[in-house]
């Protein structure tokens, strides 16, 4: 999220990054030649000429030779091809053969293809689910890309817009779908996927190979302090209403006045977070290369933000449209959909990244997409819901349950104590990941 995601990715693409200015390197034609062969020929043999008969080598009606002169085409074709074009096809292959999970990419035309021919709510339900993931991870990668490209503070605009935005969709096609359940699941889940189950990952899996580990204290507590005041904020209504109100009839618009007025100082305590984390203390979050360049042109990376988006919105219609029957016909709640389930295709993303730089033992950009992450959910996310339901007439407010908020506060504590000490081993790990195992039983047979 932010600068902290920005940075764990440029740690995970510096050597495709490297890759691809080698090989499109103008002074350097023979590494660009072999790159556009490898291109074409599917990366099968280094010199892209694997399919081609060995000299001497007996062939039947020439079919060797025809593969090669194929290859060559390929070959041929990208070589006249302007080198723009050139590096944004590289980029997108390296994307999206980069991880065996965008394999579940299958899911979106037969997500579609179910809701469209009515296979059913489960089928629908779970095929769009699992499209989910792979664009999830995509969509990251290229909202990175775009984000190197303008520097800090654009780029973490561009990440507070488009970091969290599969949460963002299902959460808002559920809230015109008058579902606040699944709306206030879902967006608490993802904090809790988050902050507990990632960040739990991330302590076991680097704790695994390392001994003890430390990150930056100094952000730890702005982070920790901000979520805190998230949780309260979070709480409050709900809280106070019960407190303060004693006439039932009004306690619904009294509730949804304060959830209102909360909302837009929450938003305005997130703005002051990003420029506390991009401008004034961006020193805190930079990571260990900030030269980094951006893979793709401009025209390219906006092009396939858009339509990664729109793809996104709409296996979050046919997602959203099925939860209730899912619900009915499954006998799961639908508090337990948005709040465990829904989570885990938002969350791809971080979850992979935090974990992988967790094993590098760069536990500083780990921390920062685990708990940035949470941050961007409880800052702008719910209140943001909030915001749009109150222009939109859909009054969805800050009533969360009060086992709902005190499940919140009791992980926002326990989080609070297990980085107090900015240092983290495997135990603590586990311990996070237990008590995310708890929430989900409790949520489970709720």
């Amino acid at each position: 999220m932010s600068a902290q995601r920005k940075a764990a990715q440029t740690v995970l693409k510096a050597d495709a990054r490297s890759r691809l200015e080698a090989a499109i390197d103008e002074n350097d034609e023979q590494a660009y030649d072999e790159a556009l062969l490898g291109a074409a020929n599917g990366g099968v043999d280094g010199n892209g000429f694997a399919r081609q008969s060995a000299p001497g080598a007996r062939t039947t009606s020439g079919r060797n030779s025809i593969t090669g002169d194929r290859t060559l085409s390929r070959g041929s074709i990208l070589s006249v091809a302007p080198k723009w074009f050139v590096r944004d096809y590289m980029a997108m292959k390296e994307i999206v053969f980069s991880s065996y999970f965008n394999l579940m990419l299958i899911c979106v035309p037969l997500g579609w293809a179910s809701a469209y021919l009515q296979w059913g709510a489960v089928p629908t339900f779970t095929l769009n689910f699992l499209a989910l993931i792979p664009l999830a991870l995509i969509l990251g990668d290229i909202t990175e890309d775009l984000a190197v490209r303008f520097g800090d503070v654009v780029g973490g605009l561009i990440n507070a817009t488009f970091g969290n935005v599969v949460e963002i969709m299902v959460s808002l096609f559920a809230l015109f779908k008058n579902l606040f359940t699944v709306v206030a699941a879902s967006l608490l889940g993802s904090i809790l996927s988050n902050l507990l189950l990632v960040m739990g990952c991330s302590f076991l899996l680097g704790g695994a190979f390392h001994s003890v580990q430390t990150f930056n204290a100094m952000s730890n507590r702005a982070c920790s302090s901000l979520l805190m005041l998230a949780c309260i904020g979070i709480s409050i209504p709900s809280a106070a209403s019960m407190l303060l109100v004693t006439d039932p009839a009004l306690r619904p618009d009294w509730i949804l006045d304060v959830s209102r007025g909360t909302a837009v100082i929450m938003l305005i305590c997130y703005a002051c977070y990003l420029t506390f984390q991009l401008k004034t203390h961006s020193h805190l979050f930079k990571g260990e290369d900030d030269d980094a360049v951006p893979m793709m042109t401009l025209g390219t990376s906006i092009g396939a933000l858009t339509i990664i988006t729109a793809i996104v919105a709409v296996c979050s219609e046919f997602l959203t449209d099925s939860i209730e029957e899912v619900s009915a016909n499954t006998g799961i709640s639908e508090t337990f959909i948005g709040l465990i389930v829904l989570p885990i295709a938002g969350n791809a993303c971080e979850h992979l990244t935090a974990c992988i730089v967790a094993m590098r033992n760069k536990m500083d950009l780990s921390m920062g997409v685990a708990v940035g992450s949470s941050i961007q959910i409880a800052l702008f996310a719910i209140p943001f819901n909030v915001v749009v339901g109150w222009v939109s007439g859909h009054n969805f407010s800050l009533d969360f349950s009060p086992f709902s908020a005190m499940v919140l506060a009791v992980c926002v504590i326990h989080a609070n104590f297990v980085t107090a000490d900015a240092t983290s081993h495997w135990l603590l790990g586990v311990q996070l990941i237990a008590l995310y195992c708890v929430i989900a039983v409790a949520y489970f047979y709720r």
